[in-house]
């Protein structure tokens, strides 16, 4: 292993007990290294991305890049998968906490994605917690006692194959600076758990599985690849040791899928259709056009032909280079003593993974251990083997089809419900929960940033409902306060205090209310989090 050093190391984030264990001296060091020779070229890509939205907002259309025409065109395959990869019908996510850690490995699904991004609030707490219970779970002594029944559970010997989601190249991690710079979350995220587990999951037959979010270039996917192959040669390990599934969930993306997997051909896996934020980012990178507007979220489901082209389009990229075509989310909770409501959710969500078992997609996800089973039920039926591989169509979709306004109308009730959700999100997301339950539905920041979004275009656009009724300044403003009213005087609301309320509604109207499209609603909300902030250890009091 190669020495760094770990001079210029700050830590703001209490050191609460077993926090020095995770925060080690090599360890830190190892994050330094990664930061010095990679956040320069990060912050490079950030720019290259207000470029290109720049550009968009000018009148450019996406398109498929003409300097890689030959990399579309040519015949290669990624590396195969490792044995616990190869089959991945069902994937249960969530985020890093000691509960759902247990819970999801022990639900019967083949994956567990663990979310340090989009259902974990980055509270230092949070993050380090989860670097903890990983590192326990994989060693097999993490456990997690029912505090209503006093049950203690355990990982079964059966426990699902591990995957982590590190948060995206666009965040900061600011109670970490190296040298005065905040370091990179990503880096943060995937270099912690790299450097403490990669010994413990390779003694146990598996490997450091990585989810890759927020994606939206060949360029930012090879310096994922840089960074695996510089973690390899730093560790000792074999090339390939590293995998990873790329989330294909922002629109540029979509028009570089053949790309991103030559980029990572060494290491990645898959690609997984992120459907919700997906959406979030047509609408965020399509910010400036007025005839790309979307009708209420509730009708912008995977049968519009948009969204129908971009999975196909996933699916028959990824079984030509040898990659699984991984579904997306199934994020209903079930209602407990509601039978009717639940049979009537769990039809939809059959429904649902079955259109995608048909397509061709390798696996699914689901967020509720309940729905493990009625997904697994569909694709046990329609795929009998271990993926789809051997299931090819020809890669379709034009950029004209991959940007295709689907029908639909736009409501009073969707931008209520818009409001309400948004707000309750941001507010639970303030006080340290990234995973919500709303409206019998498991949400995630990417509820939020959708949400939102579509308030933002509605207004910029003068949309108006279908009943004619302008959603400008002054009705998304009164819409907004009822939202808040009704949270405040919601007594089932447990997920956040009055405070994170009045704080989120400001911050929604803040966005929604604004002449410029902030990039994601986490950035102001991470600046509130993490004001104040105070050394509490130098990595060279540890020398």
């Amino acid at each position: 292993m190669t020495h760094i050093s770990p001079n210029g190391v700050e830590i703001f984030g209490a050191l609460e007990p077993g926090y020095r264990a995770i925060l080690a001296p090599h360890a830190l060091a190892f994050l330094a290294g990664l930061h010095r020779r990679f956040n320069s070229r990060r912050i490079a890509l950030l720019e290259e991305r207000k470029a290109r939205q720049e550009r968009l907002d000018a009148g450019e259309l996406p398109d498929f890049p003409k300097d890689s025409a030959d990399i579309r065109a040519s015949d290669w395959t990624v590396r195969a998968a490792p044995a616990d990869l190869r089959d991945r019908r069902v994937e249960i996510t969530g985020p890093v906490d000691r509960k759902m850690v247990v819970n999801a490995l022990n639900s019967g699904a083949r994956c567990f994605m663990a979310d340090f991004e989009d259902a974990t609030s980055p509270v230092w707490t949070n993050l380090v917690d989860g670097q903890i219970n990983l590192r326990d779970a994989i060693r097999r002594t993490i456990d997690f006692t029912d505090d209503r029944s006093g049950k203690r559970y355990r990982v079964s010997s059966d426990a699902a194959t591990l995957i982590v989601r590190p948060r995206g190249w666009h965040m900061e991690e600011r109670h970490v600076r190296i040298n005065g710079e905040a370091m990179s979350a990503s880096l943060f995220d995937f270099g912690l758990y790299l450097y403490h587990n990669h010994d413990a999951l390779q003694t146990r037959g598996t490997g450091p599985y990585f989810y890759l979010p927020k994606l939206e270039s060949a360029r930012e996917a090879r310096l994922w690849a840089l960074v695996f192959q510089h973690a390899e040669e730093m560790l000792g390990l074999d090339r390939g040791t590293i995998r990873a599934t790329v989330l294909i969930e922002t629109l540029p993306a979509v028009f570089e899928l053949d790309e991103i997997l030559y980029e990572l051909r060494d290491y990645c896996v898959g690609l997984n259709c992120g459907r919700w934020d997906y959406i979030f980012s047509f609408i965020k990178r399509l910010q400036r056009h007025s005839d790309r507007i979307l009708p209420d979220r509730s009708q912008v489901t995977m049968a519009v032909p948009f969204m129908r082209n971009y999975s196909r389009r996933v699916i028959a990229v990824c079984h030509r280079r040898g990659a699984h075509a991984m579904g997306g989310m199934a994020a209903f909770i079930p209602v407990k003593g509601d039978e009717t409501a639940n049979d009537a959710a769990f039809e939809k969500v059959r429904q649902d993974k079955l259109r995608e078992a048909t397509d061709g997609h390798d696996g699914t996800w689901v967020a509720h251990p309940d729905l493990v089973p009625v997904a697994k039920a569909v694709f046990d039926e329609a795929m009998p083997g271990p993926n789809q591989l051997d299931k090819r169509m020809a890669v379709t979709g034009s950029a004209a089809q991959l940007l295709e306004i689907p029908e639909g109308t736009i409501t009073e009730d969707g931008a209520r419900e818009n409001a309400e959700v948004a707000i309750r999100y941001v507010a639970a997301w303030l006080a340290g929960r990234g995973a919500a339950p709303i409206n019998n539905l498991m949400e995630d920041a990417a509820t939020a940033e959708i949400a939102r979004a579509q308030l933002w275009q509605w207004r910029t656009h003068g949309a108006k409902a279908e009943d004619g009724v302008a959603l400008d300044d002054a009705w998304l403003t009164r819409t907004m306060d009822e939202a808040e009213t009704t949270i405040l005087a919601d007594e089932s609301w447990r997920l956040s205090g009055p405070a994170e309320v009045k704080a989120a509604a400001a911050l929604v109207r803040d966005l929604v209310l604004s002449d410029d499209f902030e990039e994601f609603l986490t950035g102001p909300g991470y600046d509130r989090m993490t004001q104040g902030l105070q050394v509490s250890m130098r990595l060279t009091e540890f020398d």
